[in-house]
């Protein structure tokens, strides 16, 4: 899996390969809609999620992530994605979430959500636009 991947990384949706201390840490201290989430909270989210990583080809190392909650056959909500703060700029992110896309589309999904308050361009470039019909949604918990 290397969709618009630079050269030297790759993508993998092998949760073996995932650096789950490396994913808690970016998660709960670095991103907004996650901090001060527990380690088992994260492990539970990990084992039951579609995990996709992205890796320095040469070392093996994680430098990103991303999220799929997903049925495989209608819905998907993609959430989690992140890149490491060293490695921003480089279209890591931009190539992980099409590589998210074009995996989910082989499921033929009716729908594929995602949430964010920062980050709409990255998000657009793959194909993914604000709700159309916002007032039909409804949500149970925080916000």
């Amino acid at each position: 899996m290397d969709t618009d991947l630079p050269a030297g990384y790759e993508i993998s949706t092998d949760p073996a390969r995932l650096d789950r201390a490396a994913v808690h840490r970016w998660l709960s201290e670095d991103a907004y809609w996650a901090l001060g989430r527990s380690r088992q909270k994260q492990d539970a989210a990990i084992a039951g999620s579609l995990n996709f990583g992205v890796y320095d080809s040469a070392t093996g190392v994680q430098l990103g992530y991303a999220r799929v909650v997903t049925d495989r056959a209608t819905f998907a909500w993609l959430c989690d994605v992140y890149i490491a703060r060293d490695v921003r700029g480089k279209g890591l992110g931009h190539a992980l979430v099409t590589a998210v896309r074009d995996h989910l589309a082989g499921y033929g999904l009716r729908r594929v959500m995602l949430a964010t308050a920062d980050a709409h361009a990255l998000y657009a470039k793959a194909g993914f636009a604000p709700l159309e019909t916002p007032g039909k949604w409804m949500v149970l918990g925080s916000q």
